[in-house]
């Protein structure tokens, strides 16, 4: 008999409760200022967007000016974004609605106009267009860190009610743990457990400055689409490692390589989810194409994953939340 779980059932992450199961999933907004600061811009996308999902995720907020992935993106690697950022938390609160914070460093993906050094676990190249980086060394390894760790005290005096660490898409950690992207013969590299050597470091770092009460998920990318790299199981795997510090995963794919998913129809990243969610006792959520009430009603009651996170439809339309959750069986 199928679950009667729906997209208006409530749910935690964590300690934080979301009245539905529907998220705004972080989508790039590219409208922040040369020095990645957010404008009114974000204070009104947020909000408008805000009434009816159950958690907000705010786009990809970059820990390091090192790091940023567009010249007009947000940051969070100054004490000076902090305030900027809480007009955002404030916004989504005045609509009842809780908070996360996604940090991120590109690594190799960084945007080469606005970082002084492109640096990446291995000096190989995502495409030519962000050329060949450094080889980061202990010494980098151990400031990326740090500014994980200090971008994670910052989202708590901003007032976010939870952190989502970008492990996806090709960026800086997301590097480290695929063998396709991390060729490093130290402790960083060659095992699975040295790939996620570093990932385990930040995410320890993070709960000693938030605690172990305050949510952190993590965004994963489960699968590189290539030959060689890494593949749902594998990332199941790493997770398991990880869950005793995190309170969700959020299931993406691809970003590695510059290729395309095989396919990428309605719902075409929920088997990665469903994978996923057999290795985890957390929370998972599923992401990609998932537009409409009878297919997120399905994942769920089947059990497939625990949230919804829907991204450009939101992203066109501010009131598509409702839409979606409006449908009846």
């Amino acid at each position: 008999m199928k679950s009667k779980v729906t997209l208006q059932s409530p749910m935690n992450i964590g300690n934080v409760q979301l009245k539905n199961r529907l998220i705004l999933a972080p989508m790039q907004q590219n409208k922040g200022t040369l020095q990645a600061m957010p404008t009114d811009y974000h204070v009104k996308h947020y909000r408008d967007r805000a009434k009816h999902v159950g958690l907000v995720i705010i786009e990809s907020t970059g820990v390091s000016a090192n790091g940023r992935l567009y010249p007009n993106d947000i940051g969070i690697f100054t004490d000076e974004h902090t305030g900027p950022l809480r007009r955002i938390v404030e916004a989504v609160h005045e609509e009842h609605t809780p908070i996360f914070i996604q940090l991120t460093h590109g690594g190799r993906k960084a945007w080469p106009e606005v970082v002084d050094r492109l640096v990446a676990p291995s000096a190989i190249a995502y495409d030519d267009f962000y050329g060949v980086p450094e080889e980061m060394t202990s010494k980098d390894i151990r400031e990326a860190i740090s500014e994980f760790r200090f971008a994670a005290r910052r989202s708590v005096q901003a007032g976010f009610d939870g952190i989502e660490l970008h492990l996806a898409h090709g960026h800086l950690l997301h590097q480290f743990l695929s063998p396709l992207s991390n060729l490093r013969s130290d402790e960083y590299g060659g095992s699975l457990e040295n790939r996620l050597r570093i990932i385990r470091e930040v995410v320890i770092a993070i709960r000693e400055e938030v605690g172990c009460a305050y949510p952190l998920q993590i965004r994963v990318s489960a699968s590189d689409f290539a030959e060689g790299g890494l593949t749902p199981v594998d990332v199941a795997h790493a997770l398991t490692y990880l869950e005793e510090f995190i309170d969700a995963v959020h299931v993406s794919a691809g970003g590695t390589l510059p290729v395309a998913p095989l396919a990428d129809g309605a719902g075409y990243q929920v088997p990665y989810a469903s994978v996923i969610k057999q290795y985890v006792k957390v929370p998972v959520i599923a992401v990609g194409r998932i537009h409409s009430g009878q297919l997120a009603n399905f994942i769920l009651a089947d059990e497939l994953a625990d949230f919804i996170a829907v991204g450009r439809p939101m992203q066109e339309d501010p009131h598509f939340a409702q839409k979606l959750l409006q449908y009846e069986e």
